[in-house]
């Protein structure tokens, strides 16, 4: 009898101990950890350096004589009442800083401000000879110089980015420091009339360009001097941009040279022209 109960104790027990195991949870590996990809964002500031090239097309020049003796001079071509002049040069170097805001992070609307200063050192020289003088004699010759020593502009931009690509216009103030200069001459070649311009001068500026982020694993991250030097950026950029500029016209008084000529003349320059744009920028913050 004893040997029953314990027999069926033990049953007992064993159907217990199944049941219980068959309630506990299964074990099953733990599921596998995604890490996101950062997204890329233009928001943050930015520095670079940029080289450009400068041209300009038919800048202007117009000369009015202001007694009556000067102004019978330009009316009979003896002295030039119109000219135009041309430039271009590629800059040495310039630079850009600036800040951008991204509204949404891969692609989407990008505004910022950005302020590049570049030193053309464009100077155009024109000379020209007047009509003959009275009784047909030699003409008179007169010279313009035109030289704009470097400009920046100081604009607002708006833009589209598609990812690692922003595309973008841009607007707002032109400045430069320029340099007129105008020499009218007897027919001996003796100077008679002089006069110069030489300082600030501001406008406005418009345009447009496109820039593009470096992928982290490009190669061309290796030619970054900036790595090497221990600036910490988030990214490089390379862009391309053209800019209209224009800073206005500036009266220049023509003076006679005492004892060889008499009166004056006015010289009206206009500066005005374009600029292509090109280099790299370094991002800070965002990523």
């Amino acid at each position: 009898m004893l040997k029953k109960a314990l027999l069926t104790a033990a049953a007992t027990t064993f159907v217990a101990t199944a049941a219980g195991a068959a309630d506990l949870p299964r074990r099953a590996a733990p599921p596998p950890v995604f890490t996101p990809v950062p997204v890329f964002t233009w928001t943050g500031f930015y520095a670079g350096l940029e080289s450009a090239y400068t041209f300009t097309d038919r800048q202007r020049i117009t000369t009015a004589g202001v007694f009556p003796g000067n102004a019978t001079n330009v009316a009979l071509g003896r002295r030039p009442a119109a000219v135009t002049t041309s430039q271009d040069g590629i800059a040495n170097i310039g630079g850009t800083a600036g800040y951008n805001y991204q509204f949404t992070p891969g692609s989407g609307i990008v505004v910022g401000i950005a302020n590049s200063i570049d030193w053309t050192d464009i100077t155009k020289n024109r000379f020209v000879l007047g009509a003959p003088n009275v009784a047909g004699g030699p003409p008179n010759a007169s010279q313009f110089r035109q030289s704009l020593d470097w400009l920046g502009t100081l604009t607002g931009r708006v833009g589209y980015a598609f990812d690692r690509v922003l595309v973008y216009g841009t607007g707002g103030l032109a400045y430069g420091n320029v340099f007129h200069d105008a020499n009218f001459y007897t027919p001996g070649g003796a100077l008679q009339f002089a006069g110069r311009y030489d300082d600030f001068k501001t406008g406005y500026a418009y345009g447009g360009g496109i820039e593009f982020a470096l992928p982290t694993d490009s190669f061309l991250n290796t030619f970054a001097v900036g790595r090497y030097l221990g600036i910490k950026y988030d990214a490089i950029t390379i862009k391309a941009e053209y800019i209209h500029y224009d800073l206005g016209t500036q009266n220049v008084v023509v003076n006679a040279i005492p004892g060889v000529g008499a009166g004056a003349y006015v010289s009206r320059f206009r500066t005005e022209g374009n600029i292509v744009r090109a280099g790299f920028n370094y991002k800070f913050g965002g990523f």
